[in-house]
């Protein structure tokens, strides 16, 4: 049986100064979902800026994903090897250092390798920040508040993310949404040695280096070719791919079989409680990620509105999902884990739907509405994700199950932008005479007023498409929540 080795007192877990260790341990996971989304708002000015093309645009967005979804295992992994308060700390640097790189890029290129530190940097936090906090809090009911607060932060970054950015480009330019990171992860840096503990596991064998390569291998290329199909049409290359990342998957799953100490236990997913959490948290993740890209847009470029009006009417959205994210573990125990996680998806369904009301010429109001409604079914859901993914397995592989959970709301944000966004530009591009992006449209129009109305109801009608089907994935999620839940009683 592994152990672990403390560097800390056991007096020294629990009690005020625990508290205030999680109050550190919240920064990275604020700035790690903040950033998956903090760009929503900066594209239009990025892009007049460093003039991305399409499928640039995309890999700006949703390449960071892309490698926390790949290297969170690892990752965890590793921590457990070299200590997970000193791979916390590593990773601060690394994304610190990005992160003034990515505000300074001078081309999208760079902008794009700088997010793949970013994202490399991102895959360390998650899972050292949620280990540690069973090692600040012993008691259960102390770890289950603090993981609570973990998980409602995670959830409110992604919502909080457009907000900030909205502030920030109201003042300065699209780079301020990257530097903004720096003095969190200051802090971080300076109180973490202090207020954190140490905590590695001794009796671990060194990672399966190979296994690594091929879930990194598999992953990029098949959202790549995904991606690649949705935006452009099915092509031979993409096709091919596609298939190098499915066949790498395959061959990394056959591995994990053989090996004594997986990167990913794959027993985990005989229980259908577990497949019901894992499920939940990537489609989830999926229509979230898409819902805020689109609308984001849709708000500055369809409607006018500035990166500040735009931020503001977000607020409603990024409320009920931090007010829900706190108050999902007690819905769930007054209603029961099946029914909320039923109703959670079927709301944040209902929420996507309502977009439906949106137009070019008006609906704010149906936005405002759906997207509240869709925060209040997001912020039960996720909650109760890692509580779900943890009570549905034995004590001794929670770390697996976790590590798991954390994986599926990355890659499940990273399709959203690679799947259903891509749906949206396929169908903007379909609509007419237009450039790659709206944005480029409405840069390059020429002041055409029919050229402008024809390309925003384009745009639109693709934000209809994905968004309901979001909405369509979100209700197919809660029929399976419901029956598997079931027979897993």
């Amino acid at each position: 049986m592994t152990k672990l080795e403390p560097a800390v007192p056991t007096a020294v877990a629990g009690g005020r100064r625990a508290w205030l260790g999680l109050g550190v341990l919240l920064l990275p996971v604020l700035l790690v979902s903040m950033d998956i989304s903090v760009l929503f708002l900066a594209m239009p000015t990025l892009t007049a800026d460093l003039d991305p093309s399409a499928a640039q645009q995309l890999w700006i967005l949703d390449i960071y994903g892309f490698l926390l979804a790949g290297l969170l295992i690892t990752m965890g992994n590793l921590g457990d090897r070299i200590g997970r308060r000193n791979i916390l700390l590593v990773g601060a640097a690394i994304f610190g250092v990005a992160s003034v790189l990515a505000a300074f890029a001078p081309t999208a290129p760079i902008l794009i390798a700088a997010r793949v530190l970013m994202g490399i940097g991102g895959a360390t936090l998650l899972p050292s920040s949620l280990s540690l906090i069973s090692t600040l809090f012993p008691n259960a009911r102390e770890r289950a508040t603090a993981i609570g607060i973990w998980t409602a932060f995670f959830a409110g970054g992604g919502a909080v993310g457009p907000i900030i950015g909205g502030l920030l480009l109201h003042h300065f330019w699209w780079g301020s949404v990257f530097l903004i990171n720096i003095p969190v992860l200051a802090i971080l840096l300076i109180f973490g040695p202090i207020l954190l503990p140490e905590h590695r596991a001794v009796a671990l064998g060194p990672i399966d280096l190979p296994s690594v390569a091929l879930s990194i291998g598999g992953i990029l290329p098949l959202i790549y070719g995904i991606k690649h199909i949705a935006a452009e049409g099915l092509d031979a290359m993409s096709a091919a791919i596609a298939l190098i990342g499915v066949v790498l998957l395959v061959l990394f799953v056959r591995r994990q079989r053989h090996l004594s100490e997986p990167l990913l236990d794959l027993s985990l997913f005989t229980r259908p409680l577990f497949r019901v959490a894992i499920g939940a948290s990537m489609v989830g993740m999926m229509s979230l990620a898409a819902m805020s890209y689109l609308t984001s847009i849709y708000l500055q470029s369809v409607t006018g509105r500035d990166a500040l009006a735009a931020a503001l009417l977000g607020i409603p959205m990024a409320i009920a999902v931090f007010v829900c994210s706190m108050s999902g573990a007690r819905v769930g125990l007054r209603l029961g884990v099946r029914a909320t996680f039923t109703l959670a998806l079927l709301l944040s369904a209902l929420g996507n739907l309502m977009l439906l009301g949106v137009g070019v010429d008006g609906g704010i109001g149906w936005y405002i509405a759906g997207s509240v409604i869709a925060g209040v079914g997001y912020g039960l859901s996720f909650t109760l994700v890692s509580d779900v993914a943890v009570s549905a397995v034995p004590a001794e592989r929670a770390g697996s199950a976790v590590g798991i959970s954390e994986t599926s709301f990355e890659l499940g944000n990273a399709l959203g932008l690679a799947l259903l966004g891509s749906v949206a530009a396929l169908v903007f591009r379909s609509g007419g005479d237009f450039g790659d992006t709206l944005g480029d449209t409405l840069l390059h129009s020429g002041g055409d007023a029919g050229l402008i109305h024809a390309a925003r109801e384009s745009f639109v009608s693709g934000m209809h498409l994905a968004t309901t089907g979001g909405a369509l994935l979100l209700i197919g999620m809660a029929v399976l929540a419901w029956r598997s839940a079931r027979a897993d009683r």
